[in-house]
């Protein structure tokens, strides 16, 4: 399983229901790196798609504690438990998580790669991705050149697990 995630430089992705950067580079990267791939989230990051509606091309399953909801087009889980039943299915390297904050911390220890769009801002954030700078387990493995949007510097950075 691997995350995919853009961060601020306090690793901060979000408030309230909005991302913090929106740079077309990155959006470019997610679609071409998820497209025929299996996407997990939470329902709070679904209902921030246009629509809201699954994300073309990919499997789509959400996690939600809500047992009525739904939407077409998507797997629901209601548990950890129940994901990894669902993931059983596929291939793990073709299973990506992207978000939010708290599916973000329960998935992170099964993934053994994050690829992560750094952007060098410091926007105010109430929904934050690991630090991986200082974890202990994770590494960096590769990192771009930096690159420019609208005045504001960003790299891509993958890390993997040791």
């Amino acid at each position: 399983m691997k995350a995919i995630v853009n961060v601020d430089n306090n690793w901060g992705i979000g408030i309230g229901d909005k991302l913090l950067n929106h740079i077309p580079a990155d959006m470019k990267f997610f679609k071409e790196t998820t497209t025929g791939n299996v996407v997990v989230m939470g329902r709070a990051t679904f209902m921030t798609f246009p629509g809201p509606k699954a994300l073309p091309n990919r499997v789509n399953i959400v996690i939600t504690r809500d047992e009525s909801w739904s939407a077409p087009d998507v797997i629901v889980c209601h548990s950890i438990e129940e994901l990894f039943e669902q993931l059983e299915r596929y291939d793990s390297d073709t299973v990506y998580v992207i978000g939010g904050s708290s599916v973000y911390q329960q998935l992170l220890p099964y993934c053994d790669t994050a690829y992560v769009t750094k952007v060098d801002t410091g926007k105010t954030a109430d929904k934050f991705f690991p630090n991986l700078d200082v974890e202990s387990d994770w590494v960096v493995k590769s990192e771009s050149e930096a690159m420019e949007h609208n005045g504001t510097e960003f790299k891509f950075v993958t890390y993997k697990k040791i």
